[in-house]
């Protein structure tokens, strides 16, 4: 039985290495993946790097962070639904001693229930990293619960995955993106640079950029009962000038995490190939090449998703 993992851990903020731990106790229904992958989060998980994470109920240090992760069950122990060599999407475990498991997925081996295990087709490669994401992109396009959103705000991974959902449920979309690097790769929708902006009667907007002055260029954009959806993650106070919004009787909404009708909706979606998840997955590197890595996808403009490809180790 498999007792230890090799793991990243965020010993304090900005201090990252490898370490192996050992695997909690056995639960019933508990069972072990060998990662393959997993992806590295440029919002969450940067806020927990960074030290600029707002507290929260399992916050603290040392933690193993991630939460896109992809493998293969290595022991199902007594699983009803899954067994020995099914791959599956991993949302992370807590499953480990020596460090909090926040999230828990970036390591060579995590142990969690299997309830918390998404089944995928074995014909799914790296990209599957991407589905917390894409699950995440749904939560955020059907928030409404009447319109899909008409302008998305920022073109990283997480808006680029909302703008092809939009497109896959028959919906267009503008997209907004400042930085000129990360204006191309569209498809199906437009990018623009939000001061080349016309239009003042978007019925809803979606804001995935984390930039918690967005509200005041945002309300100007909105017809009468427009709405605006805020789904990036914001780590000061968002606020915005009243009377502009009163003029407007605007609404707003939150989208956090995903639920599992997001993630049906989206496997469904890869599956009929109206969505696909080729084209975000930029870089990769070996997890002994963690904090090279983890500065990379912080940092660098053309990094719109970085992975730890587990299998070098």
């Amino acid at each position: 039985m498999l007792t230890q993992s090799d793991a990243i851990v965020f010993d304090q903020p900005r201090q990252l290495g490898m370490r192996r731990l050992g695997l909690a106790p056995r639960q019933p229904g508990d069972v072990v993946v060998a990662i393959e992958a997993s992806g590295i989060s440029t919002g969450t998980e940067r806020l927990l790097w960074s030290g600029e994470m707002p507290a929260f109920p399992g916050m603290g240090y040392p933690l193993v962070p991630g939460y896109e992760a992809v493998g293969r069950i290595v022991d199902a122990g007594d699983a009803r639904r899954l067994k020995a060599g099914d791959k599956v999407f991993v949302p992370g475990s807590n499953g480990f001693d020596g460090a909090r498991g926040l999230f828990g997925a970036s390591a060579s081996h995590v142990q969690l229930p299997e309830g918390r295990l998404v089944p995928i087709s074995a014909t799914l490669g790296d990209e599957a990293v991407l589905l917390a994401l894409a699950a995440t992109a749904h939560h955020a396009v059907r928030a409404s619960g009447r319109d899909l959103p008409e302008l998305i705000v920022g073109h990283g991974a997480l808006g680029r995955l909302a703008a092809r959902i939009v497109v896959a449920l028959g919906g267009q979309a503008v997209v907004w993106e400042s930085a000129p690097l990360r204006r191309s790769g569209a498809a199906g929708y437009a990018v623009i640079a939000p001061e080349a902006e016309e239009r003042s009667d978007y019925r809803q907007i979606l804001d995935v950029s984390g930039d918690a002055t967005i509200l005041d260029r945002l309300v100007p954009r909105l017809g009468r009962g427009g709405e605006i959806v805020l789904a990036g993650f914001y780590k000061e106070p968002v606020s915005f000038a009243f009377p502009p919004a009163f003029m407007r009787e605007v609404r707003m909404k939150i989208a956090a995490e995903w639920r599992p009708q997001d993630m049906e909706a989206v496997l469904s979606l890869i599956a009929s190939g109206r969505l696909s998840l080729d084209g975000l997955v930029t870089h990769a590197a070996r997890p002994a090449d963690a904090d090279t890595a983890y500065r990379t996808a912080f940092e660098d403009a053309d990094c719109l998703k970085m992975i730890l490809d587990w299998r070098t180790m």
